[in-house]
């Protein structure tokens, strides 16, 4: 199969603008992402999809093959799609632009072992909360699978809810995941449902219409950046990992 990495920056979010050029330990945010993607031995290439010309100079900087995409889109799967009409390939796994953390041993294990071209398939991965307030903080979404591993439901609550009893590891949502192409033509075509539109969340777009996403537990680390604040953890993170700055982006 034919498997490419693709990574959406977009540059224009009214919480974090420009959050893939971030500077974390000197490096913007974007190409710690594409450097761990880039050791997925499975990969044929590795793609920035942006909607930004600074975003794009910036990763063509550091030798990243980069796709121009529309400024209209509202989530990272719909950029993808627009990715995935401009190359050719059987699967795409996305690897979000604010996943600094993420390992390449870690972003494989969304990839199936047997897939047929044609299949239409979809997985994301997934990690145990460690910490009992990240459980209840409302910005890491949790995820509630079958006993096969598909997604029942996802939600910013804390679910399922302990009520009879609190012996339960509770798994949360981690930036990357895999697409055919039957899939992502799907998702394109199909309508935002009521539950995908109060919970903001397009995983609903296969949920809400019977179609299976598998989670896989990857037990990786992860530290997901929607703020500014957050990349004081992720620093923190790769400094106890024994990584240092390497220069200033300033």
């Amino acid at each position: 199969m034919r498997i490419v990495g693709i990574i959406p920056a977009r540059g224009g979010s009214s919480r974090f603008y420009n959050k893939p050029l971030a500077n974390i330990f000197g490096k913007p945010m974007v190409w710690w992402v594409y450097t761990h993607s880039k050791k997925v031995d499975c990969f044929e290439e590795v793609y920035i999809a942006t909607d930004s010309e600074e975003i794009k100079a910036v990763c063509e900087g550091f030798g990243a093959k980069v796709i121009m995409t529309s400024k209209e889109h509202d989530t990272a799967t719909e950029r993808l799609y627009e990715a995935s009409q401009k190359i050719d390939a059987d699967l795409y796994v996305m690897v979000n632009g604010d996943e600094p953390v993420i390992e390449a041993k870690d972003i494989v294990k969304c990839i199936p072992a047997n897939l047929d071209k044609d299949d239409f398939y979809v997985s994301n991965l997934m990690t145990d909360f460690t910490d009992p307030v990240e459980v209840v903080d409302t910005t890491n979404l949790k995820i509630v699978t079958n006993k096969d591993g598909i997604c029942l439901f996802i939600s910013r609550s804390p679910i399922p809810f302990p009520k009879g009893g609190m012996k339960y590891t509770y798994q949360k949502f981690v930036g990357v995941g895999a697409f055919t192409k039957k899939a992502l033509q799907y998702y394109h075509e199909t309508p935002r449902g009521p539950i995908e539109k109060i919970e903001e969340n397009d995983s609903f777009r296969f949920i809400e219409n019977r179609k299976d996403i598998y989670y896989i537990n990857a037990h990786c680390k992860t530290i997901s950046v929607d703020t500014p604040k957050d990349i004081e953890k992720v620093e923190e993170y790769l400094f106890q990992s024994g990584i240092k700055p390497v220069y200033s982006l300033n």
